[in-house]
C-alpha cells in the first residue's frame, strides 16, 4: 500500500526538525490530541476557579460585543471546554491510529473538520489580524520613536493573554485539520504524503491544472485589498468616501485615519505579494534580493506565510459577516471587510495551487514524477 510507505525512504533522512515537515502526517493526529487534552485540562482548572479565563467575563471588555464567546463565563463555559477537550483528544487518537472505514470514518471526519473550522473561524476574531497586522509596525517603528512606546508596553497592548488565547485556538485548529487530512489518506488507501494514489489519476491537482485554476485565485486575493484601501487612502487624504464629513473630522482629529492608512497600505502589500504565489519571483528569489538571488524559494515560507495570513483573515471576516445588518445596502458599501472571507478562500486556494505546482514527485511513494512531463 502506497500508504505504508511512510516507514521507509528519503523522508527518514536529516534530523528531526528537517524531517518534521515531511513526516506531519504520522505526528499531526498525536499533536491535536495533545492541544485538545492541554486545553481540556485548562477547562478544568479554569471551572476550579484559577484566573486567567480568557473568553466573556474573563476578556478585554470593548472586545466582548464582537467575539461569538462574548457571554461567556468561567462557572458556565469552562466544564464545557473541558469535558469538549477530553473527547477532543481521544478522538484525535483515532484519527491518529485508527484505519476504520463506514460511518465511523465519516464520523470522526466530520468532527475533526467541526473542529478545526470552529477554532480557526468561529472562536478566534478579527484581533488575530489586527495583531498580525501591527507587529511589523511595532518592530520596525518603536525604534524610530514611532510608535513612542518601549517593546514590552507594545507587548502588553498587542498581545494581551485573549489574544494570544485566540491564537492559540487557531493553532489548535490547524493540528485538527491537518490530522484529519491524515486520516481520511490513510484509510482512503492514499499516500499519507501527498494524497496520490495509483489507482486513482489526477485531474485538476496535476501542475498544469493547478497552474490555470490557481492563477485566478491569486488574482482575485491581490485585487480585493484594494477595494478596502481605495477607501481608506481617500480618508487619509481627506476624501469622505462612503462616510460624512463630520465622521471624516473626527477620524483626522483622532489620528485614526493614519492607523486605517497603514492597515490598507499593509492589505495592498500583502495582495501584491500574493501574486508571487502564481509568477516566478514566487519559486525563484528575484535580483533585487541581495545574497539569495536566483536561488529557489523555499516552498514552505509562502506557504506558512498564506496560511497565517488566511486563517487570521477568515476570523476577521467571520466577524464582520456576523455583525453586518445584510438587510441595509447602504452599509455594505461602507464596508469593504465584508469580502474578507471571499479573500481569505482566495489566499487559501492560490496557496493550495502553489503547493501543488511546487511539491514535484512524492519521496514516499514516488508518484507525481508524470506530472511534471
Amino acid at each position: 500500500m502506497t500508504s505504508d510507505v511512510a516507514a521507509v525512504g528519503p523522508a527518514t533522512a536529516g534530523g528531526p526538525i528537517r524531517r518534521a515537515p515531511r513526516t506531519w502526517p504520522s505526528w499531526a493526529g498525536y499533536a491535536a490530541a495533545a492541544w485538545s487534552f492541554g486545553y481540556g485540562l485548562l477547562g478544568v482548572l479554569w471551572s476550579l476557579g484559577m484566573p486567567g479565563f480568557p473568553f466573556g467575563e474573563g476578556d478585554i471588555p470593548d472586545a466582548r460585543e464582537e467575539s461569538i464567546l462574548g457571554g461567556a463565563t468561567a462557572q458556565g463555559t469552562a466544564p464545557w471546554i473541558a469535558v469538549v477537550g477530553v473527547l477532543g483528544g481521544l478522538v484525535a487518537l483515532v484519527l491518529a491510529r485508527s484505519r476504520i472505514g463506514g460511518p465511523l470514518r465519516a464520523a470522526a471526519a466530520v468532527w475533526g473538520w467541526v473542529a478545526a473550522v470552529a477554532l480557526v473561524v468561529f472562536v478566534p476574531d478579527q484581533r488575530v489580524l489586527t495583531t498580525l497586522a501591527y507587529t511589523p509596525l511595532g518592530l520596525v517603528g518603536i525604534p524610530l520613536g514611532w510608535p513612542p512606546i518601549s517593546y514590552s508596553e507594545f507587548l502588553d497592548i498587542a498581545y494581551p493573554w485573549p489574544t494570544v488565547n485566540l491564537m492559540i485556538c487557531a493553532v489548535g485548529g490547524l493540528l485538527w485539520a491537518a490530522a484529519t487530512v491524515a486520516f481520511q489518506r490513510r484509510t482512503a488507501g492514499a499516500c499519507t504524503g501527498c494524497g496520490r494514489r495509483a489507482d486513482h489519476p489526477a485531474h485538476w491537482t496535476t501542475p498544469s491544472a493547478a497552474a490555470r485554476w490557481g492563477r485566478w485565485a491569486a488574482y482575485t486575493a491581490a485585487l480585493i485589498p484594494f477595494t478596502y484601501a481605495v477607501i481608506r487612502w481617500a480618508w487619509a487624504l481627506g476624501i469622505p468616501l462612503t462616510i460624512t464629513d463630520e465622521f471624516l473630522a473626527e477620524l483626522h482629529d483622532t489620528g485614526l485615519v493614519w492607523a486605517g492608512a497603514y492597515l490598507a497600505t499593509f492589505a495592498a502589500l500583502g495582495g501584491i505579494l500574493t501574486l508571487g504565489l502564481v509568477q516566478r519571483w514566487g519559486t525563484i528569489w528575484p535580483r533585487w534580493v541581495i545574497g539569495l538571488a536566483g536561488r529557489r524559494v523555499p516552498p514552505a515560507f509562502p506557504i506558512t506565510l498564506a496560511t497565517v495570513v488566511a486563517t487570521a483573515l477568515a476570523s476577521a471576516g467571520a466577524v464582520i459577516v456576523r455583525l453586518t445588518d445584510w438587510t441595509k445596502p447602504e452599509e455594505l458599501l461602507k464596508n469593504p471587510g465584508i469580502l474578507w472571507p471571499v479573500w481569505s478562500a482566495a489566499i487559501a486556494a492560490a496557496t493550495l495551487a502553489y503547493y501543488l505546482r511546487t511539491r514535484g514527485a512524492c519521496q514516499l511513494c514516488g508518484l507525481g514524477e508524470e506530472e511534471g512531463r
